[in-house]
């Protein structure tokens, strides 16, 4: 069973950054993918990037101010957030695509609460 824990959510100001972190056990996975869920509303794609070749994808609010990478020796995948916004605050969610099918194990999320 996949395990993901997830670090590097906290409060801070518009304008700032912040670096999230998403930990795997296992092996390199086909694909990992951030995902948030503000407050009332439905979770949404934040960002993606593919195991093997580090292709990554962005939604368009993030493009410029967000960059996914990962480290394959640490099996981490990480979340640089720039230029902060108050409507980034959400939980952050890390998930994997194990079989090539869609993110089928997810984190337990880490808040990120950016205040204006």
């Amino acid at each position: 069973q996949v395990q993901l824990v997830e670090s590097g959510g906290g409060l801070v100001q518009a304008g700032d950054s912040l670096r999230l972190s998403c930990k795997a056990s296992g092996r390199t996975y086909i694909s990992y993918g951030w995902f948030r869920q503000a407050p009332g509303k439905e979770r949404e794609f934040v960002a993606s990037i593919r195991g093997g070749d580090g292709y990554a994808r962005y939604a368009d609010f993030v493009k410029g101010r967000f960059t996914i990478s990962r480290d394959n020796a640490k099996n981490t995948v990480y979340l640089q957030m720039n230029s902060l916004k108050p409507e980034d605050t959400a939980v952050y969610y890390c998930a994997v695509d194990q079989l090539g099918l869609g993110y089928d194990a997810w984190g337990q999320g880490t808040q990120v609460t950016v205040s204006s």
